[in-house]
């Protein structure tokens, strides 16, 4: 048997407990959007290196608000900035959860899908004698299937 990185049960009230408090979470940040793919890609891009920049920048507009046209909003950038550096200890620390949840999920499959592969060698040699596994066999062996590539016609 594979090694064992996980040994866990989730029960159904953990599970219950933790819809619970991601659906208090979404209801508690009623503000928060969904972008779609275009609206992701033509925003300009967004990231720890530029928080910095972005701070800065707001420095300087409240140190000289007179450089700006009337049409330069200087309390919707603050207000923008005030919301980043808000939610950005709210995103450490879910996108922290999010990588163990991830990792466990990830080695709990890869468990699962080794020791799927031993099951799935051992009914075969177990079918080799009593044959009494064919149909299951050729249910998982589906997952094993090669599919055929259509050649070009030779001109």
């Amino acid at each position: 048997m594979p090694s064992n990185r996980i040994d866990a049960t989730l029960t159904d009230e953990q599970r219950d407990q933790a819809k619970a408090a991601l659906a208090a979470l979404a209801e508690a940040l009623p503000f928060l959007i969904d972008l779609n793919p275009d609206e992701r890609a033509d925003s300009p891009k967004f990231g720890e290196k530029k928080r910095s920049f972005v701070s800065q920048a707001l420095t300087v507009a409240e140190e000289q608000p007179e450089i700006f046209p009337a049409s330069f909003s200087l309390a919707e950038f603050r207000a923008d900035v005030q919301l980043v550096e808000a939610l950005y200890p709210l995103r450490h620390s879910i996108e922290a959860l999010f990588g163990k949840i991830d990792d466990t999920y990830l080695a709990a499959g890869s468990e699962a899908y080794a020791a799927a592969l031993l099951a799935y060698q051992y009914a075969k040699l177990h079918n080799v004698t009593t044959s009494a596994l064919e149909d299951s066999l050729d249910d998982l062996g589906r997952r094993f299937a090669r599919k055929t590539r259509k050649r070009a016609p030779a001109a």
